[in-house]
């Protein structure tokens, strides 16, 4: 599960407004606003959730989930690697 503070992290670490992200998605906008609007886990059809995390991570983020391990524990987002922001 990805909740909506790690979508919202994760754009901003890349640099993309909720267009940018529902285009490189292939989701409409309106379906990443309503994630985004979601209170903890983001709700909404899985395979639009599907491509959401798909796109994040081809755009390199790693999302972190619960139990997962990372070095301080908890939720999270992080880049795989530095580098320029994604192009539609």
């Amino acid at each position: 599960m990805i909740t909506s503070f790690q979508m919202r992290a994760a754009r901003a670490l890349l640099g993309i407004d909720q267009k940018t992200l529902a285009e490189l998605a292939g989701v409409s906008l309106p379906t990443i606003q309503r994630m985004e609007a979601s209170e903890g886990n983001v709700r909404g059809v899985v395979e639009s959730l599907t491509k959401v995390v798909d796109a994040l991570n081809r755009a390199g983020v790693d999302l972190i989930g619960e139990h997962v391990r990372s070095d301080d524990g908890g939720r999270g987002v992080r880049l795989k690697q530095p580098g320029p922001p994604p192009r539609v």
